[in-house]
């Protein structure tokens, strides 16, 4: 009897001990919640979310590589692609070399006047100004993101059936899921047209509220993927991609480039190029973010508008600010001399020099024996003066004055179809 109530009381005792003291030998699991914040990684100021990458590449993510990233660099000078898209408007005759030199007279970067060949890209772009400024913005301060966000893309559409070669462009989907897209000829570009709301499939839910004008629905009828006129570039386009998740890097078609800029820009900054400022060797080369074509538009994050130039705490970049970066820049390029032209210039200049050094040693014993001789100073003039020569150093390329202020513009559906017109073609 004793033993059943010890018994008992045991029972009730036990049922009252925490539960904590029961399990100390059992190690306590966090709270899924707190351990998915903690795996985390706080976005660095001024960042993009995934649903905003997504909806900010949506429109171009399906256009050839190096359409795609002629698009990216441009995107990152909102201002002058503002002023091109009006110039070409105002000029809707010039074609082909007529273009190249009325190029000429304009200050914009590279890659902005390369769109000058697509209309129908400028117009997007220009039209719909808040999407190119953060589409620019997202390019410079998440590069990595924003181009494995254009991979996923792909896939989506790829996998939906939407995306496949056709006689304007080949899809080539490699083993790691990497999808590249080549124009089916090297210098003709076709401009693909398509409702982002229907060509990813039913499985994207995007959010329209970010770009709204970016998302109209498509008319009654309308395709998947559709093409304009097929425009000759030329060199005009010399951009691509060497994919890679979370490793894309930016290749520069270096013999392109410089055709381009020799055609269409009177102070051509062709040393960036040339020197393989981020080079990649052989013909290829990285590219270079120039702060001075910004034009004192803001950038999104500080972080970035400080790698560029502007002051601590501020995410502009002033004229003044971007013009001493160039200037360092090109110093430094200078200094490096990586050309093989460059370094027969050196060997050159090293031989001019020492001509100089054994000229004015030359000199030097002219002038000493002079002096001895000074009563027949005249007599030996008449029979030849010593002559001089200093080595040259070599001069810095002239910066382009920055002017201009931050333009916004009205919004209207970017994806005009048609593509570009048929008579701006280029043709070289």
């Amino acid at each position: 009897m004793k033993s059943l109530w010890l018994g008992i009381v045991l029972i009730c005792s036990l049922q009252w001990l925490p539960a904590g003291v029961l399990a100390q030998d059992e190690p306590a699991a966090a709270p899924a919640a707190a351990s998915a914040t903690a795996a985390e990684v706080a976005p660095p100021e001024g960042a993009f979310a995934p649903d905003q990458l997504e909806q900010l590449v949506a429109p171009i993510a399906l256009y050839p590589d190096a359409l795609l990233m002629q698009i990216l660099m441009a995107a990152t000078y909102p201002l002058e692609i503002v002023q091109a898209d009006r110039f070409v408007k105002q000029n809707p005759e010039l074609a082909g070399e007529a273009l190249d030199q009325a190029l000429l007279k304009q200050d914009w970067d590279p890659s902005v006047k390369s769109l000058c060949t697509l209309p129908s890209v400028l117009k997007q772009m220009s039209e719909n100004l808040d999407w190119t400024q953060d589409l620019g913005d997202a390019f410079l301060a998440q590069q990595d993101e924003t181009l494995d966000t254009v991979q996923r893309m792909r896939n989506k559409a790829y996998e939906a059936g939407n995306l496949q070669t056709t006689e304007q462009q080949v899809v080539t989907q490699q083993e790691d899921k990497i999808i590249v897209i080549q124009s089916a000829e090297p210098e003709v570009v076709y401009v693909p047209t398509y409702s982002s709301t229907v060509v990813y499939g039913s499985s994207w839910g995007y959010p329209s509220y970010y770009y709204p004008p970016m998302y109209y629905p498509p008319p009654p009828g309308y395709g998947l993927i559709s093409f304009g006129v097929g425009m000759a570039v030329g060199a005009a386009i010399w951009g691509d991609c060497n994919w890679g998740w979370g490793g894309n890097d930016v290749n520069i078609d270096i013999d392109r480039y410089n055709e381009f800029n020799r055609n269409t820009n009177i102070n051509a900054d062709r040393d960036r190029i040339q020197t393989g400022q981020g080079g990649r060797g052989g013909d290829k080369a990285g590219w270079q973010h120039d702060s001075s074509h910004r034009k004192g538009v803001n950038y999104k994050s500080p972080q970035v508008a400080q790698q560029h130039g502007a002051g601590a705490g501020s995410s502009r970049v002033t004229k003044d600010q971007a013009r001493g970066r160039s200037s360092a820049s090109t110093g430094s390029r200078q200094q490096a001399g990586t050309t093989q032209a460059r370094d027969r210039s050196a060997g050159a200049s090293g031989a001019r020099t020492s001509q100089a050094d054994r000229s004015a040693g030359s000199s030097g014993a002219r002038s000493a024996q002079a002096d001895r001789s000074s009563s027949n100073r005249s007599s030996q003039a008449s029979r030849g003066n010593s002559a001089y020569s200093g080595s040259r150093s070599p001069s810095t390329d002239r910066m382009s004055s920055s002017r201009g202020a931050s333009s916004r513009g009205a919004a209207s559906y970017g994806g005009s179809r048609g593509g570009a017109r048929s008579g701006s073609g280029r043709r070289r």
